[in-house]
């Protein structure tokens, strides 16, 4: 589904998806047309900009995401700035890409961001886990923040999840297939009562788990 009210740009991302194979199942100009037909169309990623009338797309991020937790959000913004980028993730959007990024880069980050991926414009990742690192709770921290029935294997591959990388890239660090890693992250989503990667990437920053993986 595309979300954004001027008509050239919207029609120029639809045209893009349906070449490249996606199926558009619906577009909105607005925030009250996304949020009314979203459930009709259930589409599997929205690509959504912030700045849209109605409601903004941070508030349709969350009430879409209450309708159906199981879908993602792909925000394509002209605005690169701090406070939006964080208030969308925030919100539960899977990734963040600007306007200025090409149509294969977009192309990309739809697939990733179908696939689970979080996705993001080279220079935001870091400032998105540098903030949820400042608001981590402390209290949540002890001297081993690892859940004990996580494996060595799930704790690795949670450990490069917190740094943003994708699956591709994890599975060509450890020498794994694509659906071993998702398999990986999928028993660790259960493991740990989360829902999704998004949820996974805050929890594994709340314990640290990003700094590790750097030091290593």
């Amino acid at each position: 589904m595309v979300v954004d009210d001027h008509p050239m740009w919207r029609d120029a991302v639809e045209r893009d998806l349906i070449d490249a194979g996606f199926d558009v199942v619906g577009v909105a100009s607005t925030g009250d047309q996304a949020i009314a037909r979203f459930p009709a169309a259930r589409p599997q990623v929205v690509v959504l900009d912030l700045q849209i009338p109605g409601p903004s797309g941070v508030e349709v991020t969350e009430t879409v995401l209450r309708h159906d937790p199981a879908a993602r959000v792909l925000i394509l913004s002209a605005s690169g700035e701090q406070d939006d980028v964080l208030a969308a993730v925030k919100a539960g959007a899977t990734g963040y890409l600007v306007k200025s990024a090409s149509k294969a880069e977009l192309i990309d980050a739809v697939r990733r961001t179908a696939a689970g991926d979080t996705v993001f414009t080279p220079g935001l990742a870091g400032l998105v886990l540098g903030e949820f690192r400042r608001i981590a709770d402390p209290r949540k921290a002890d001297d081993d923040p690892l859940e004990p029935q996580l494996t060595e294997r799930e704790t690795e591959v949670l450990k490069m999840v917190a740094t943003g990388m994708s699956y591709k890239q994890i599975a060509e660090r450890l020498v794994l297939s694509h659906r071993t890693v998702q398999n990986h992250v999928q028993n660790t989503l259960r493991k740990l009562q989360l829902h999704n990667r998004v949820e996974l990437t805050r929890w594994a920053i709340d314990q640290g788990l990003d700094r590790e993986q750097d030091a290593e």
